[in-house]
């Protein structure tokens, strides 16, 4: 018996037209045309969609699925073994059409049920005037509503397809809207608006992007279940997501992506999204070096400093090479010390009693130092240049230090 793909259409009407008499056939068949007009009227006036008249290429294939399954039922009396390959295709082309029109199944499906009755209907007065008996009345009925459900499974599966295939189109549109939009240099506004509209996804002013890494203690990231309007990239080397405008308060991404280390990046005009995303993905590294702390979301505005700090490594030993050079001559031990007394001076300019509370030792020894440093860099500590280029060198250096 054939089966759908869904499984539900096993051909149980067909089986049940062959066990009528095959006589029957040439009975009813004069009548076909003016049961497909009164099932199209009675369909027109129960589904408000359809309450016009039938026309164009939907209209044709209507009038056609009816014409059809009348004429099918027929050629299946007594024999039920007519072939099924034209009204399994017509049906579930109406599933698609119904799709295509934007439109649920909710009409479709009561279009199958009124015309049902109404054939029923047809039948049973028809078989009264012909003096059936009730055993083929009830086998009847049972086929009527036997392939009223088998068609309806047909449609069903149309209707999936191509919502499956359409889904599938979105998603390879959005994927490379994405890929547009955090392109270096990026696509033209053009270019970006005409695919936007082809995605469904209305281009916003600002958005915000996310970088994302699967954490190393999980087996596998899922998928995380994010709004229509977002565009997602999980399957590339960098996955990342691209939220239009800002993220709302109430957003919570650690519960939305389990198993990810996220960061996210400055909400920021939609032109300079791949600006803002590849900041994201440097302050991603240093979460993952330890140069930034490990949280389960990372927010770069939170370390905006830092950022900007270690963006250029060659410059950043240029400038602690030339304002530290007093300190070449000490050991490593007595550079770190005086270096971690000298940015504690400067974050601060309080006494010793406070800098020695910062530092956990004594105030005594931070005189100590405080007049090495004295002795070492001179003027340079109290002229503002030199002591912004000294915090600079300092601040730079703890942080490549944890890395």
């Amino acid at each position: 018996m054939p089966t759908s793909e869904s499984g539900r259409v096993t051909g149980r009407a067909r089986q049940l037209w062959g066990r009528l008499p095959g006589g029957l056939a040439e009975e009813f068949r004069p009548h076909a045309d003016r049961l497909a007009r009164d099932i199209i009227a009675a369909i027109q006036e129960a589904v408000p969609v359809y309450a016009q008249p039938l026309r164009g290429a939907f209209g044709e294939v209507f009038t056609q699925g009816i014409e059809q399954s009348i004429l099918q039922c027929l050629d299946n009396l007594g024999r039920g073994d007519a072939p099924m390959g034209h009204w399994i295709s017509l049906y579930r082309h109406l599933g698609k059409v119904e799709f295509t029109e934007g439109r649920s199944l909710d009409s479709l499906q009561t279009a199958y049920r009124v015309g049902g009755r109404v054939a029923w209907r047809h039948v049973a007065a028809l078989g009264q005037d012909l003096g059936l008996d009730s055993d083929i009345f009830c086998t009847a009925a049972e086929a009527i509503f036997a392939y009223v459900d088998e068609i309806s499974a047909l449609s069903i599966e149309g209707y999936t397809i191509a919502q499956a295939r359409a889904a599938g189109a979105v998603a390879r549109r959005r994927r490379r809207l994405l890929e547009l939009l955090l392109a270096d240099p990026p696509a033209s506004p053009q270019t970006i608006a005409k695919l936007a509209g082809e995605a469904n996804w209305k281009l916003p002013d600002t958005v915000t992007p996310v970088a994302l890494a699967p954490r190393a203690d999980q087996h596998r990231a899922k998928v995380p279940e994010l709004d229509a309007d977002v565009l997602v990239d999980l399957e590339g080397g960098e996955p990342c997501l691209l939220f239009p405008g800002t993220l709302p308060d109430d957003v919570d991404l650690e519960a939305l992506l389990p198993g990810w280390r996220v960061v996210v990046g400055l909400p920021i005009p939609l032109s300079e999204a791949a600006t803002s995303l590849r900041w994201a993905r440097r302050a991603l590294r240093l979460v993952e070096d330890g140069v930034l702390p490990e949280q389960p979301v990372t927010q770069c505005g939170d370390h905006l400093s830092t950022l900007w700090l270690l963006t250029d490594e060659f410059l950043m030993r240029r400038l602690s090479e030339r304002c530290l050079a007093p300190l070449d001559g000490l050991t490593v031990k007595q550079r770190a010390r005086l270096g971690e007394t000298l940015l504690a001076w400067l974050q601060s300019r309080g006494g010793a009693p406070e800098i020695a509370e910062m530092l956990k030792v004594h105030p005594q020894t931070v005189r100590y130092r405080l007049h090495q440093l004295d002795s070492l860099f001179g003027a340079r500590l109290h002229n503002v240049d030199d002591r912004l280029h000294l915090e600079i060198a300092l601040r730079a250096q703890k942080l490549a230090a944890r890395a």
